[in-house]
């Protein structure tokens, strides 16, 4: 019996979905707008409070993995709701767990059009909390890279990068990043 996208270990995901960067593709706003109106939908939004478009692919003139990144702002008393997962997961979304790590509490994620043949559709991740979760600070982050176009160039520089150099370690990828994350922050703080 084949595997599903939940029993995926690391080094699976590695090899099965590399780390790719594409040229930005204004089509990318477009397919974020229709999968929140599909998402209020299927869900509604007494439960969703806020959808935001976030990541780089949703920053403009920058290169990105080709996926959609969206963040869900839900009340706290619906985090790991299982009433709420299972609407998602009639969305066709696979539910993953994120636990508590370093300041960020742990959160509910969802993905949607992996495929264990390696082949993908047009992937979307959600991560979904409270608004009080640390994850909510990657809207500024986006903000200030569409307002800031030469720490944008920079931020594709970086990933770039990154991608050729771990083209197959999703987790070195993310790291690699955190310093500039980090410090784009501390920008934005100032």
């Amino acid at each position: 019996m084949k595997p599903n996208l939940k029993e995926l270990k690391k080094d699976d995901w590695n090899t099965l979905f590399p780390i790719e960067l594409s040229d930005h593709n204004p089509a990318w706003k477009t397919i974020f707008d229709a999968e929140k109106q599909r998402i209020l939908s299927g869900v509604g939004d007494n439960t969703v409070w806020r959808i935001e478009h976030f990541g780089s692919s949703s920053i403009p003139l920058i290169k990105a993995k080709p996926y959609i990144d969206i963040l869900i702002e839900i009340p706290q008393e619906l985090l790991f709701n299982n009433k709420l997962i299972q609407q998602f997961e009639n969305l066709d979304y696979t539910y993953f767990k994120v636990p508590e790590r370093d300041s960020i509490a742990a959160y509910m994620s969802f993905g949607k059009g992996y495929k264990l043949s390696g082949e993908k559709e047009q992937i979307f991740h959600i991560h979904m909390c409270p608004k009080e979760n640390v994850m909510w600070s990657q809207i500024k982050f986006r903000d200030y890279l569409r307002e800031h176009q030469e720490r944008a160039q920079e931020y594709e520089s970086l990933k770039v990068k990154l991608a050729a150099q771990f083209r197959n370690d999703r987790g070195a990828y993310l790291l690699g990043k955190a310093d500039f994350i980090n410090e784009t922050m501390a920008l934005i703080q100032s």
